[in-house]
């Protein structure tokens, strides 16, 4: 990209995000070596999501494609936070692009914990707060309940010595709503959309196919879905806002910026194409210079 982008106050060489738990830096660099970072795909890395204790994940299977697009049941496996500080954290941040790091908890304590935890590392520029979660104490998603993300947002953010970037559930009744409350009680950006509920049936047998019963739907087939949120929820809020869901080309990131995002994230995509970052990257390059020459 040709031109700097300003997220929450941390310079961004471009508005290209990964999705959290879409691209393995660490894998590819033990892969791609020095290559890698001379050709880094992103303009910031975001973490996957970590939780407070470490993870297994779901039990397989945990993918299932479909006709544009890709169910998944992965559970969130990750080392935990210790884990996560003691381990992954020193090699993501040798990375040449800012940290994001994403976490998520079972209840506000707990949300609570990782954020103080994780602000207090130099080496991360930003948080990520997957709301995705039921809090075990009320039952309710806190991304999907104004309230909820009220009440989360007014315990985490006087712990939050970084931005902090709420990432939105798509199946709230009114996204723009959960927009609203993030933004009144101290959030810095959103982000969105998170995957869609969805399952398969195994063939030819009545019962899930997916080791988690249900999953999230990614890839092409929610685009329109996503593009019409983000729209609707830059439109509700002053915020910076991340847009993702089903970019698999510099033209869709195109309409993601002009539905009003900030920065935009490859997620799915990276799985069938690991280069895919860097695709939409010139491509979007090249329409955002076409434009500016038509003016």
């Amino acid at each position: 990209m040709d031109g700097s982008v300003d997220l929450c106050g941390v310079e961004l060489g471009g508005p290209i995000l990964n999705g959290s738990g879409t691209f393995d830096a660490i894998a590819a660099r033990r892969v791609f070596g020095a290559a890698l970072d001379r050709e880094f795909p992103f303009d910031a890395f975001v973490s996957k999501t970590i939780t407070l204790e470490p993870r297994a994940g779901n039990p397989p299977p945990r993918l299932w494609e479909t006709a544009a697009g890709m169910l998944n049941s992965i559970g969130l496996p990750n080392r935990g936070l210790a884990g996560f500080l003691e381990s992954d954290l020193p090699q993501l941040a040798s990375l040449p692009v800012p940290l994001i790091v994403s976490v998520m908890g079972f209840s506000a304590r707990e949300v609570a914990e990782l954020v103080g935890a994780v602000s207090e590392r130099a080496e991360v520029s930003l948080i990520e707060l997957n709301v995705s979660c039921p809090n075990v104490e009320t039952g309710l998603v806190m991304g999907a309940d104004p309230t909820e993300t009220a009440a989360l947002l007014d315990v985490v953010r006087p712990l939050a010595g970084k931005p902090l970037i709420v990432k939105l559930s798509p199946n709230a009744s009114a996204p723009e709503d959960v927009a609203r409350a993030a933004e009144a009680h101290g959030a810095d950006a959103v982000s969105l959309i998170n995957t869609l509920k969805g399952t398969a049936l195994a063939p030819g047998r009545n019962r899930p196919w997916l080791g988690g019963q249900g999953g999230g739907l990614s890839g092409p087939a929610v685009r329109p879905v996503a593009l019409a949120q983000v729209a609707a929820v830059s439109a509700a809020i002053e915020l910076p806002v991340i847009g993702m869901g089903g970019i698999t080309s510099g033209a869709h990131a195109a309409d993601f910026l002009s539905a009003g995002a900030r920065c935009i994230a490859i997620g799915t995509e990276s799985f069938r194409d690991p280069a895919a970052a860097g695709r939409v990257r010139a491509d979007l390059a090249a329409i955002i210079r076409k434009e500016r020459e038509e003016i």
